[in-house]
């Protein structure tokens, strides 16, 4: 409902604010000067999306200061010189009278008085910019007196002119002397204001795609500065296409206003419903709380819900239509991602496999880095033994990297990185996951590269200087990495180097800390026994064993240390010979047997949107001759 809010309300507020040209020009040329100029502008707002707001949005406030201060100057000016008495309808003794007196057609009524709120659903997209603080001070003590001050102006002047007056618009009560500067106003103002929405829309469907509910689109941040400033090529186009058919279709702001009013219900009712959640999960209140926020906000909102679909007819049906068509899309798209996680995850292959390849069955190492692309966090994906079987060679540094998109806004950088072992030391395999949250901007990929092979860099130095301090008799590196038949833990590397300062952290269990009695250090001594004396009578006495034996711990340490520095010297030469992405291309397939509705979801809906959609190679932008895509049929 958001992301069709961001189709109408670009498209009535352009609309109405254009439509003041038709108390300056007769009938026959009004109905043919403001939807092409409607058109016009829309297609101009869209059309410079892609330069971000930031290169304009110094404009933004005058503009909306200027907007506020024009109509509540004009509210005063109404209500001093038609009916200063006005004020008294603010009593809510005047609203139960007139639903009272009206019965059903007040009811229906209510779906039109929508719209001096549509707008306020789209504030979450200024939390990007603005505290809280900062939106409640200028809502409570600029906003809304406008508002006011400009509808009780509007209600003053038609309390005298409701006989006479057959358009019941904002611009009948502006005065002739001021109507052309204040129509200028308006249009400025509604730009800004459509630009509110369409941002919330990029921003909302970006964190969609994050958490695997939305097809992948290109997402360009149009601001090094502001993070929330972005901007979706292909959902731009989409929404002024969408924009401009609604202006012309409707015609009017009738239907127009019809359809946003039920979209800004429905996004209000469902957020007060997930807001009830919200109570109890997060803010761990009673559900006496949540029961009471829902009844009385619940109640109020299902009231003009009620009366906006009584307008179904007359326009409200094209926000429910969309609504029905984008949740197709996100249902279709995040089923088949999940069914294709359960199929890796089912045809993973164990560590045993790629620790038994090797140059016996005729399988090479050649030079350079390979990045194995996979969505599971644990075993060897099923794309990557169809890559060796078929071409029986890989690199001679492995690393199956998992991207993951967490349900959280942010990741910290020093958490961002989970790097392992895969197998024992000698056969340089590792695994990377990389934790995104759905607010956070992924790296370009020349800087994903030199940031991995760092983090790499780190774990290595930490995985070494952790045996030395827990294994110090280490005999060789097979009794380093004597965890060969499962995968060794996960440690959380940060962006502080190893050098002697704790970068790292543990990401399961810790190990249990050395600990040095009576010594300075604990390097020096290959072993400590405490014995306490127990027995009645006999006195307490703690004896001590230290045997030192500093030549074979230096011949330790010295080979860890060669080893060490081998390994990091591996790493630096395989980046050196270059970098390779291996992808999964993916085509998906209902299984025998499935229903029409799945087979018609998967093998159409589903690989519909993969091939006319960005891939995974675009989405992380990587360059075309690093790029090695393996073939896969997914059956689900």
């Amino acid at each position: 409902m958001v992301i069709g809010d961001g189709v109408l309300t670009p498209a009535i507020s352009v609309f109405s604010a254009v439509s003041g040209l038709e108390l300056s020009m007769s009938k026959e040329h009004h109905q043919y000067a403001v939807i092409p100029i409607t058109c016009f502008i829309l297609v101009c707002l869209f059309a410079l999306q892609h330069y971000g707001t930031h290169r304009v949005g110094f404009l933004f406030a005058p503009i909306v200061l200027t907007w506020l201060l024009c109509i509540s100057a004009l509210g005063l000016y109404n209500m001093i010189h038609w009916n200063p008495h006005v004020y008294q309808a603010l009593s809510p003794y005047y609203m139960f009278k007139f639903l009272k007196k009206t019965k059903k057609g007040g009811w229906m009524s209510l779906g039109g008085i929508l719209l001096c709120i549509t707008g306020s659903e789209a504030m979450f997209a200024d939390l990007g910019h603005f505290s809280y603080a900062a939106i409640q001070t200028a809502f409570t003590f600029l906003v809304y007196p406008a508002l006011i001050l400009a509808y009780m102006g509007q209600a003053a002047y038609l309390s005298q002119h409701h006989h006479t007056s057959y358009h019941i618009s904002f611009y009948v009560s502006v005065p002739d002397s001021v109507r052309w500067p204040v129509l200028v106003i308006a249009i400025l103002a509604s730009v800004v204001g459509s630009q509110a929405i369409i941002s919330g829309t990029f921003s909302i469907i970006n964190q969609s795609q994050s958490l695997s509910c939305f097809p992948r689109v290109k997402v360009i941040h149009t601001s090094d500065k502001i993070h929330g400033q972005i901007y979706i090529p292909e959902i731009n186009w989409v929404l002024m296409i969408l924009c401009i058919t609604v202006t012309i279709g409707f015609r009017d702001t009738k239907h127009m206003g019809n359809a946003s009013g039920l979209a800004v219900m429905t996004v209000m009712l469902v957020t007060t419903c997930l807001m009830s959640l919200v109570i109890i999960l997060c803010w761990n209140k009673p559900p006496a709380v949540a029961l009471s926020f829902l009844l009385f906000f619940g109640s109020i909102e299902l009231l003009y819900f009620s009366a906006s679909l009584t307008k179904f007819t007359e326009g409200a049906w094209l926000p429910i239509l969309l609504a029905l068509f984008l949740m197709t899309i996100m249902f279709v798209w995040h089923y088949a991602t999940i069914k294709k996680y359960e199929f890796d995850l089912h045809n993973k292959v164990s560590l045993e496999w790629l620790l038994a390849l090797g140059p016996s069955l005729g399988v090479a190492r050649t030079p350079g880095i390979g990045l194995v692309f996979t969505d599971l966090t644990s075993g060897i994906p099923a794309n990557f033994s169809r890559f060796v079987t078929n071409l029986p060679a890989y690199h001679h540094i492995l690393v199956f990297v998992c991207v993951k998109s967490v349900p959280v806004p942010f990741v910290p950088p020093a958490e961002r990185y989970l790097v392992g072992r895969v197998g024992p030391a000698a056969h340089r395999s590792y695994r990377c996951i990389v934790r995104y949250g759905y607010r956070d901007v992924h790296q370009d990929i020349d800087s994903f590269e030199t940031e991995l092979v760092a983090r790499l860099a780190d774990f290595i130095r930490y995985d070494w200087h952790r045996t030395q301090h827990t294994s110090p008799y280490a005999e060789d590196d097979a009794s380093h990495s004597n965890e060969s038949s499962s995968e060794r833990r996960l440690a959380v590397i940060g962006t502080v180097a190893f050098s002697g300062t704790r970068g790292y952290g543990i990401e399961e269990s810790v190990e249990p800390a050395s600990v040095s009695i009576g010594f300075s250090t604990v390097e020096s001594v290959t072993d400590v026994i405490e014995m306490q004396a127990m027995g009645a009578g006999a006195v307490e006495r703690r004896v001590r064993f230290a045997i030192d034996d500093d030549d074979s711990e230096s011949d330790v340490q010295t080979k860890m240390y060669v080893q060490l520095e081998e390994e990091l010297r591996d790493l630096m030469t395989a980046q050196e010979a270059g970098t390779a992405f291996i992808l999964g291309h993916t085509h998906v397939e209902a299984k025998q047997g499935s229903s029409i509705l799945k087979r018609l979801a998967i093998n159409f809906g589903y690989n519909f949107l993969r091939r006319n959609c960005r891939g995974p190679d675009v989405a992380l932008k990587v360059p075309p001759v690093s790029l090695l895509e393996v073939g896969m049929v997914y059956v689900v």
